[in-house]
């Protein structure tokens, strides 16, 4: 449902940011209020992120009034803090299909709009797409500038320093705005966010803030005095030096819900060469005051009643992967006291809250920082404990090398649960878990399992902690086929397949949760399946006996075809020189784009009538 502009005003005179610089900056309070309130009426309609953009509201109309836009470059970091600035240029009337099939994407998307300078799905990429920008603009002589805008945890990430310091050292014009709202999507953690809030809450700054209250307090005209000299004494004492020492001007903090007073020093600071850092303090949630005391809840939302305070209740339903990992979780550490469980500032998403509860000491966020998480790993696998790396496909990718190196080259007993692998829906091409099969499966020592149901998850992840190497079980977004899991853990043999059901002419090998839809395809085609659960290794034997039997071997997985489980089937075929025909099905070379999962099985073939449609043609083609 499109929301009526005509409710908004101020913000139908300011659809674009050249309507916005059109307006007077005494306007601009008026105009973010309204912003705001869109985004609430526009997220409760259609679900979405929400408590971060409501944060940035005030942030997003002074960086396009006071920067041309999109001739200057602004470059968002974790995008779903970007919302308003959608709003903003030119897509308020297409925020109501935001993260649906062919509709808005959920993140800046350069095909989608030219003030989306830069892709971004994954954090503390935006200092270092500025700089680049900036070395161009510098080389085109255009006096353009740049602005990166991180914040929401980004911070905390390795790459967003290294970017820094290479800033800091080529001095090249550009303004870097942190975006402070101490959250990320778990409580932000890490030594620099605690300086801030130790020196900010500390005895030295509260006692000489509270003695020159007192002294003051009699003084009326030197009261405001006082008050805007505790604010600058905030300023000497917050890490500003951090920041100088790699070579950045640091500016702040200022409150970022002042949008006057964002503009003033955002105007005055497009005067200034070199690196140059905006601290900007801001509240997730701002302006719902619900969202404003539970962030973390509120920060993707379904749709909702506003009035209500409160999001709805959901119906019980069957667990989803995530907390089938959480529980698995809990049972082993209470047998295993050398469990230590590692997740980068995904808490809440990989299920593990119950687990940092009741195991506080045997619990470690890394922060938004992949890299290190996967080395720390591997340093207490070093020394003898066992330790568990929970993390999404898609951010596992950035820490590769980690895996490769620190972990599977020295053999190390590292067990990977790997959430969000496959399609994910509507977070889109940057979380698509498409690749971690290709990826994981061509690294010596490591064992890739995939469950096809919930309680098949439990065992592996059993399974994988009690390998004496690298073990990886990578599974879905959401729910699976509400079986019955079963409480106690039975180790799985390692490489060994199960038969589903047996047929003719046509073998289908199963390898994850696509599993419901292959006995749907089999039912209809009276073809055998087996259920093959481990990508590495393969099981050999299966693969050899269904080539004896059948005139057709179907392949199927969540995955990327090019390199995936069903090219490890085909190089096996290859290497004993079997004589069958194969089909691979499952996910194309292509990004795949936002969808629903059951609409993006359907367009991508990997839905019952999907596959039966595939292996009929194949068969029709012999």
């Amino acid at each position: 449902m499109t929301l009526d502009l005509t409710q908004y005003p101020l913000l139908a005179l300011a659809q674009t940011p050249a309507e916005l610089r059109k307006l007077s900056q005494e306007k601009l309070p008026e105009l973010a209020d309204e912003l705001r309130q869109f985004l609430l009426a526009s997220v409760s309609q259609t679900s979405g992120h929400f408590a971060s953009g409501l944060g940035t509201v005030e942030l997003t109309v002074a960086l396009h009034y006071v920067y041309n836009t999109p001739f200057d470059r602004l470059i968002w970091d974790v995008g779903h803090q970007a919302y308003p600035h959608k709003i903003l240029t030119g897509r308020a009337d297409r925020m109501s299909t935001i993260r649906q099939k062919n509709g808005l994407h959920p993140f800046p998307w350069p095909a989608e709009s030219e003030f989306d300078t830069f892709a971004v799905g994954h954090s503390s990429t935006s200092i270092s797409a500025a700089l680049g920008m900036a070395v161009a603009a510098e080389k085109e002589g255009q006096n353009r500038k740049v602005v990166a805008v991180i914040g929401d945890g980004a911070m905390t990430a390795g790459m967003a320093f290294e970017a820094m310091n290479h800033a800091g050292d080529i001095k090249k014009d550009m303004v870097v705005v942190l975006n402070d709202n101490e959250m990320s999507i778990s409580e932000n953690v890490g030594a620099l966010n605690s300086h801030l809030a130790r020196l900010l809450t500390g005895n030295l700054f509260n006692k000489i803030r509270d003695g020159g209250k007192k002294l003051l307090s009699n003084v009326p005209p030197i009261k405001e005095f006082a008050s805007r000299a505790e604010e600058h004494l905030k300023g000497m004492v917050v890490p500003g030096t951090i920041f100088e020492e790699l070579g950045f001007n640091y500016i702040g903090p200022i409150d970022g819900h002042d949008v006057n007073a964002v503009v003033d020093t955002l105007r005055n600071m497009r005067k200034f060469k070199g690196p140059q850092l905006l601290h900007v303090v801001t509240r997730k949630g701002k302006g719902y005051p619900v969202a404003e005391q539970d962030p973390i809840k509120f920060h993707a939302v379904p749709k909702f009643n506003p009035a209500e305070n409160a999001l709805p209740k959901t119906a019980a339903s069957a667990p989803t992967f995530s907390a089938i990992f959480g529980s698995w979780l809990c049972d082993m550490a209470e047998q295993d006291p050398k469990l230590m469980a590692i997740t980068p500032a995904m808490r809440e998403g990989s299920g593990m809250v119950q687990f940092s509860q009741r195991f506080p000491q045997q619990y470690f966020d890394a922060a938004i920082a992949e890299q290190h998480a996967v080395t720390f790993a591997a340093g207490l696998a070093r020394e003898g404990q066992n330790a568990v790396v929970a993390i999404y496909s898609t951010f596992l990718q950035r820490a590769y090398d980690q895996l490769i190196h620190d972990v599977a080259l020295q053999n190390l007993p590292v067990l990977f649960a790997i959430d969000r692998a496959g399609i994910v829906g509507a977070d889109g091409p940057t979380h698509q878990g498409a690749f971690d099969i290709a990826f994981l499966r061509c690294i010596p020592n490591m064992i890739v399992m995939v469950p096809s149901d919930e309680n098949e998850c439990r065992q592996m992840l059993y399974t994988g902690h009690l390998a004496d190497k690298p073990a990886a079980v990578r599974y879905p977004r959401g729910a699976g086929k509400k079986v019955s899991v079963s409480s106690q853990m039975t180790a799985l043999t390692i490489g060994q397949s199960a038969m589903v059901r047996r047929g003719h002419k046509v073998a289908i090998l199963n390898f994850g949760t696509l599993l419901p839809f292959a006995e749907d395809a089999a039912e209809s085609l009276d073809a055998t399946l087996v259920d093959m659960r481990f990508v590495k290794p393969l099981d050999e034997d299966a693969v050899t006996k269904a080539t004896e039997h059948h005139d057709l071997i179907v392949t199927l997985e969540d995955g990327c075809i090019m390199g995936g489980a069903g090219s490890a089937v085909s190089e096996f075929i290859h290497q004993q020189s079997l004589a069958t025909k194969v089909l691979h099905i499952g996910l194309p070379d292509a990004f795949i784009l936002q969808g629903t999962q059951q609409e993006m099985y359907a367009e991508l073939g990997l839905d019952s009538n999907g596959i039966i449609a595939k292996i009929t043609q194949a068969l029709s083609s012999q």
